[in-house]
């Protein structure tokens, strides 16, 4: 019978032997006897000979020997193992491979243990053999070169434990990341290396490539640079060439690359005879041939070719042939250079829709996607209507960005599976904003917005704005299919309080001037067209604007006649204050050709509004506005933008005063941060600002302060304006991709004017007011002592103050105000932006200057925006 004996004692570190021990064995055959194992700690004898095809009885030659030797090796059980012959009495002893405890890593910053060790084949409570450990570190240098670092190396350590274990510690020197340094052609005499290399997704090593993730070596973007330069030179015409080579030289220090390319450009060819034969009826040969692009003369361009064949697919989709075979068939002649081409559609039958399928909407429930569809199961299939599908599904926001719909063969030739596999984002959004505004100090925003409430397509909004002097709150919701009939209902509740608009000289703020207003709206909208949908609302708002009548109001003009003071409070104050009530109805006319509503990448919108206040309440007006976009992708990531408004309001009303404008300050319109950038909010237009007088010691007026900090500056707005934006989005590389950064480049001008000049007030002198409680009598001021405190006492108009107290007065220092702003000449500012979808939600930031403005515009360089989704 087979034995096993073993001992406790830690093993020295395992190495496989430089050659089998069989000792001694003569070449005849023998009979095994008896089998003792020796060694084994962890395992029973016989499951050591479970390995082998040795057993008592059977006959064995040293061949025999020899293989059950390399039996066990092969197991990766043992570092070690002999086989001693004494007569037929084998002996088997065996050093197991230790277990392994842990694995640790070392060193490794740019790949973290997560990312590293469900790659490697090694994990505790497992046997430890080298040759695992050598695929593991195999393993880990692939990872780090595909991160471009080829200087990476690893170093595997063993850490001996009792009872026959170990830990593995890697030891990892990441290196640098290995760059491209220099990028040489051979070959190209039609085009400089320059020309070529910036056709390549690979760059050269430069210190203002600093951002980019194309200097980083990566074997798979060679393969892929070849195609694009094989691509380049077949849109010039170059129809025979080819890369005869491309070669990455890693230099001695392993930090950089320099790829060689090897080309061959060949002749430039022209097209030939360019005509289209087609087998479908309902599509004539001659009508296609005349439609082409590509004429006979014109340089051979492989991209023209690709961009026909889809054309004349989508063509073939539109009179319902989804899956017509257009096939280009060449005619190269190499003597006079001419590349014919002839475009083959093969007969296919008219495809009707079989079947819509949706996959992977887990809270969107079907019907929201389904509704945006323009085509029905058993519609005839036309591409156009399903690339309008697509784009109303990619409008939605609730799924992947560039959502696809596939087309897949139905259950007969002539039927056609619509299938849209969506995978849901999150519609929730959490935004929050903070800044510093001269006009309204710290301002913080917050709202809450959930775009597809319930998985049913519903909007749910609430917003709250709070500042040193306004606060404001607003809760929405819309329903955009009512009882399932494409008629979208909403409505808003909202409420603003508002302190803001004045100032008293120097920095601080006069924080009594107080505008509430609360109101509903109601909103519905339908589609006129496809195109062209009207939206209608009706608005019910109360508002209430007063002063502080102990600040700002006086008896000057009239003793006993308490009126708001235009020296202490300004004359539009004045003017606006009281109760009103305004009662509006509006509709809007909306064309929409854009790609996407929320990211639109082509197309253009625009929206004409009319509001009419009057239908009720005491408020008479009719407000006029025009917007309008367009948007042109110009290839390579490259998106530019143009957008305008512009708006004219037009009161029915006269104004409060002689001077005063018709168009209360609350319905005009305001420009500045964020519509404007580079300016502060309401930083532009109509503004009164009272500058203070300065004095000698005489108390003489020697001249107007220029200090912006030492002025107050409240601005009017106007009754129009305009308003246009020239924007490029930039593309960036995958890297930054990635990571949600979406930086563009800007230009912004615009105006608000059209103000009635307001009555100014040349105040040279200081003037006293009396203060007076809350009844209205006028106060004086006992001073104080050493053992008591000043205090307060009230007495009628036309009295005096008693003896020992004086009256307790307010002065109001000399001031001039100036009107300012009321000009159609534009601002202009130009600046950069960025978008980053950053870890804790989108973040906006943008810096503009401003290179046009007027006398009393507030400029403001950085601006930035933060919020959350879920």
């Amino acid at each position: 019978m087979a034995q096993a004996t073993g001992s406790a004692t830690a093993q020295p570190a395992p190495a496989l032997p430089s050659a089998p021990a069989v000792q001694p064995v003569t070449a005849e055959e023998r009979t095994i006897s008896a089998i003792t194992v020796e060694g084994a700690q962890r395992l029973e004898g016989d499951t050591v000979l479970s390995y082998t095809k040795l057993r008592i009885g059977n006959k064995y030659t040293r061949e025999t020997l020899d293989e059950a030797l390399r039996e066990l090796y092969a197991s990766e059980l043992f570092s070690d193992v002999q086989i001693r012959d004494n007569q037929g009495a084998l002996t088997i002893q065996v050093t197991e491979n230790p277990v392994i405890n842990r694995i640790v890593l070392e060193g490794n910053k740019r790949l973290k243990d997560d990312k590293i060790l469900p790659e490697i084949r090694m994990a505790p409570r497992q046997i430890y053999t080298r040759s695992k450990v050598r695929a593991d570190v195999a393993r880990i240098i692939e990872l780090y070169r595909r991160q471009g670092r080829f200087a990476a190396v690893v170093d595997p350590k063993l850490v001996q434990l009792d009872q026959n274990r170990v830990d593995i510690v890697y030891e990892i020197t990441e290196g640098p990341k290995s760059k491209v340094r220099q990028i040489n052609i051979i070959g190209n005499d039609k085009f400089s290396d320059g020309q070529l290399r910036s056709e390549m997704a690979t760059k050269q090593s430069r210190w203002f490539r600093v951002f980019s993730s194309g200097t980083t070596y990566d074997p798979d973007r060679l393969a892929y640079d070849q195609q694009k330069v094989r691509q380049f030179y077949l849109t010039q015409g170059y129809a025979d060439f080819r890369v005869v080579s491309a070669v990455a030289e890693l230099t001695s220090n392993k930090q950089d690359f320099i790829i060689t390319y090897v080309v061959e450009e060949g002749d430039r060819y022209k097209f030939g005879d360019v005509t289209v034969q087609s087998d479908i009826r309902d599509l004539s040969s001659e009508g296609l041939s005349r439609s082409l692009r590509m004429k006979k003369g014109d340089w051979y361009n492989a991209k023209a070719v690709e961009d026909t064949v889809e054309q004349l697919n989508q063509t073939a989709g539109l009179f319902g042939y989804a899956f017509a075979d257009v096939q280009p068939e060449f005619n190269r002649s190499r003597e006079d250079l001419t590349m014919g081409i002839t475009f083959r559609i093969a007969n296919a039958p008219r495809v009707y829709v079989e079947r819509i399928d949706i996959n992977g909407n887990t809270l969107t429930q079907d019907k929201v996607v389904r509704r945006e569809f323009r085509l029905h199961e058993g519609d005839a299939f036309n591409t156009f209507q399903v690339r309008r599908s697509q784009d109303r599904i990619n409008s939605l926001g609730f799924f992947q960005e560039r959502l696809e719909i596939d087309q897949k063969p139905g259950s007969a030739p002539d039927r056609i599976v619509l299938e849209t596999n969506v995978e849901e984002k999150a519609t929730g959004e959490l935004q929050l904003s903070a800044g510093f505004s001269s006009l309204e100090r710290f301002i913080l925003s917050a709202s809450v917005t959930q775009r597809n409430f319930r998985g049913m397509g519903q909007e749910l909004r609430t917003s709250v704005n709070y500042s040193s002097y306004s606060k404001s709150v607003n809760v929405g919701f819309t329903e955009p299919y009512f009882l399932d009939k494409n008629i979208a209902l909403g409505g808003d509740i909202f409420r603003q309080d508002t302190n803001s608009f004045n100032y008293l000289s120097g920095n601080d703020r006069n924080t009594l001037y107080s505008q509430v207003r609360t109101g509903f709206q109601l909103r519905a909208g339908l589609p006129i067209t496809e195109y062209l949908s009207l939206a209608l609302r009706y608005g019910l708002s109360f508002e209430d604007v007063t002063l502080d009548k102990a600040n700002y109001y006086s008896d000057r003009e009239q003793a006993g006649n308490f009126q708001c003071d235009p020296l202490r409070a300004s004359q539009y104050l004045c003017d606006a204050i009281g109760k009103r009530t305004t009662s509006s109805i509006g509709y809007s006319l909306i064309y929409d050709m854009r790609d996407n509503r929320i990211r639109p990448t082509r197309g253009h919108s625009i929206t004409f509004s009319q509001d009419f206040a009057g239908l009720g309440g005491n408020v008479r007006y009719l407000r006029n506005r025009l917007s309008a976009d367009k948007y042109w992708p110009l290839g390579g990531g490259f998106i530019f933008s143009v957008k305008g408004e512009a708006g004219y309001i037009h009161s029915f009303e006269d104004g409060a005063g002689p001077n005063s404008d018709p168009v209360r300050l609350v319905d005009r319109f305001f420009l500045g941060e964020p519509q404007l950038r580079g300016f502060d909010i309401r930083g532009v237009g109509p503004r009164i600002v009272r500058k203070p007088y300065l004095y000698d010691e005489n108390n003489n007026v020697i001249g107007l302060s220029e200090n912006r900090d030492q002025w107050s500056d409240d601005a009017l707005g106007g009754r129009a304006y305009y308003l246009t934006h020239f924007e490029i989005e930039i593309p960036l590389g995958a890297g930054a991709r990635d990571m949600g950064l979406r930086p563009s480049v800007f230009v912004d001008a615009g105006a608000v004017f059209g103000v009635r000049r307001p009555n100014l007030i040349d105040l040279p002198q200081n003037i006293d007011f009396p203060i007076r409680d809350a009844s209205g009598l006028r106060q004086c001021i006992t001073p104080a002592t050493d053992t008591t405190a000043s205090s307060l006492s009230s007495i009628p108009d036309g009295a005096s103050c008693p003896s020992g107290t004086t009256p307790y007065v307010t002065s109001i220092g000399g001031f001039k105000e100036v009107f300012l702003g009321d000009s159609p000449k534009p601002r202009v500012s130009v600046g950069f932006g960025v978008n980053w979808n950053s870890p804790f939600g989108p973040f906006r930031i943008d810096i503009a200057k401003a290179l046009v403005k007027v006398d009393g515009d507030d400029t403001k360089l950085v601006t930035f925006n933060i919020g959350t989704q879920f």
